[in-house]
């Protein structure tokens, strides 16, 4: 697979999910060597120099007045990597942790870290080669760097703890010599520098970001479904409304809500006649409620954009002035900030595409179509049960959402006394993402039951392909059966963008 090329400083989110979803290789432009090699001969002369400089010849964290002779450098980095390696629980997901890894490089890629080029090329080498370490998800407060996990990528790159290659989990020194790989002995601060930094917090909020992107738009088609479905007008989708506003989310999406609905006879058959004057809110504000969380999402996207390019480790090595200063740079609040704007926005898609199944399911709401979506209510239960799961995964995304980045607590004997929670804040997501998918594709199997109730009439042509695609997959329901199976395949028709996909109906973009 082609390796994808990375500027330090100009690299795409659209690379970055390329790398994400593609498991391909990444390497750093050339460009960034100079810049590089300045800074490692800074550390260099720093380490063999009688000025303490944090984490070259210092402790760490609290035990940072302690100064180190030079001949114990390459010890003091191997103690804090391997000292640090705590994390708990799942490993990371295979395809975002290569993602942690690509964002190292770029971090390393700005010249600031002080790291040698073997640094470089050893990951480089593990992102070709297909060795990525096992690191437990659990253990970073996103402040002082993601420490943990980020140790245990490190410790791997020395040959220590594990790592999966060619779909096996192995001794990290075995992987690395089945790949022709050798393991790196860090120099003065190398350590530090693979330590310090949002890389696992940022990997996990992109990954977020990419999985809920597509989720939106995949509501923006679920709901013009729901809407045929349920007869409901097409009246609050005139763009005059949303151009009077002004908010570019809800433009966009009010747009794509009328390509989507463009043609569709079950639409004209009750533009004349019709006693309803106004729909429910489910229906009338998906455009305000889907377009907001859309703005929202891409306002964490280009928070993350900026911080996936950003020198994050400390120190800094300041070529262009001649300094190693001590900063901040690793303190993840704006990975976390932009976390919960994601959760928050994903919470809200989900509960309002919730009230459009509720809205389909109760003959009182629906216009006549039959309870529960059932040809035989009463005798059958249809998408009775269905509803309540969606209520179920709406209820716990509400809950996933509360911020995380407003919680702190003091850690390292109070040296590092306010933390971001990033790391969590990032992690749930996934776990959102997934509960929102299967909301919607529970409400595109109840649409697309409702407007086949709806015949002879036709709803759209990019309805009607986005139906035929989930009934290659998942057929009708008639009497009641086992629905789990029909669940997860809607689902994952969701996540993987299928039914945006057969639509053929331009969509908003994340960023331009």
């Amino acid at each position: 697979m082609t390796p994808e090329i990375l500027i330090p400083g100009q690299t795409t989110l659209a690379q970055l999910e390329h790398l994400w979803r593609s498991e391909a290789p990444a390497r750093l432009h050339p460009s960034a060597r100079p810049g590089i090699e300045a800074a490692a001969a800074m550390i260099a002369a720093a380490a063999n120099g009688t000025e303490p400089v944090y984490g070259v010849n210092t402790g760490f964290g609290k035990l940072a007045s302690i100064k180190i002779a030079s001949q114990d450098t390459a010890t003091l980095q191997r103690n804090l990597i391997l000292s640090h390696c705590c994390g708990v629980g799942e490993p990371m997901p295979r395809a975002t942790a290569r993602l942690m890894m690509a964002l190292k490089l770029l971090s390393l890629g700005r010249g600031a870290s002080g790291v040698r080029w073997d640094i470089i090329a050893l990951l480089e080498g593990m992102l070709e080669k297909g060795v990525t370490p096992v690191i437990p998800a659990q253990g970073s407060v996103g402040a002082s760097g993601d420490l943990a996990p980020l140790a245990h990528m490190a410790a791997a790159m020395m040959g220590h703890g594990d790592a999966e290659h060619e779909g096996k989990v192995k001794a990290a020194a075995q992987a690395l010599a089945d790949a022709g790989l050798s393991p790196v002995e860090l120099g003065a601060k190398e350590g530090l520098a693979l330590i310090n930094g949002t890389q696992f917090s940022t990997a996990y909020a992109l990954a977020g970001l990419f999985d809920g992107w597509r989720a939106a738009l995949s509501a923006l088609v679920t709901s013009a479904l729901t809407t045929d479905a349920i007869m409901g007008s097409t009246a609050p989708l005139q763009p005059e409304i949303h151009s009077l506003r002004g908010q570019p989310g809800q433009i966009d999406a009010a747009a794509s809500l009328r390509a989507l609905l463009e043609g569709s006879v079950i639409r004209e058959s009750h533009r004349e006649g019709d006693s309803r004057v106004q729909d429910p809110y489910c229906i009338r504000c998906q455009p305000q409620v889907t377009g907001a969380a859309m703005d929202v999402m891409r306002q964490a996207a280009r928070t993350l954009e900026i911080e996936a390019n950003a020198a994050t480790d400390n120190p800094l090595v300041l070529t262009e002035v001649g300094m190693i200063v001590s900063g901040g740079n690793f303190h993840a609040e704006p990975v976390g900030f932009a976390a919960d704007m994601i959760a928050m926005a994903l919470s809200e898609i989900g509960a309002i595409a919730q009230r459009r199944v509720a809205l389909m399911v109760d003959p009182v709401l629906s216009f006549d179509l039959p309870a529960f979506l059932t040809p035989k209510p009463g005798l059958n239960s249809g998408f009775m049960i269905a509803e309540v799961t969606t209520a179920a995964l709406m209820s716990e995304n509400k809950h996933m959402a509360h911020p995380t980045v407003i919680d702190s607590t003091p850690t390292s004997a109070n040296q590092e006394d306010h933390v971001s929670m990033a790391a969590h804040g990032a992690r749930r997501l996934g776990r959102m993402v997934a509960n929102l998918n299967v909301i919607l594709g529970v409400e595109a199997l109840c649409a697309a039951q409702g407007i086949e109730f709806r015949a002879p009439l036709p709803t759209s042509a990019p309805l009607l392909r986005t139906i035929a695609r989930l009934r290659a997959e998942v057929p009708a329901l008639g009497d009641d059966r086992y629905m789990a199976h029909d669940l997860a395949s809607a689902a994952q028709l969701i996540g993987g963008g299928d039914l945006v996909a057969a639509a053929q109906v331009a969509m908003p973009r994340l960023l331009a």
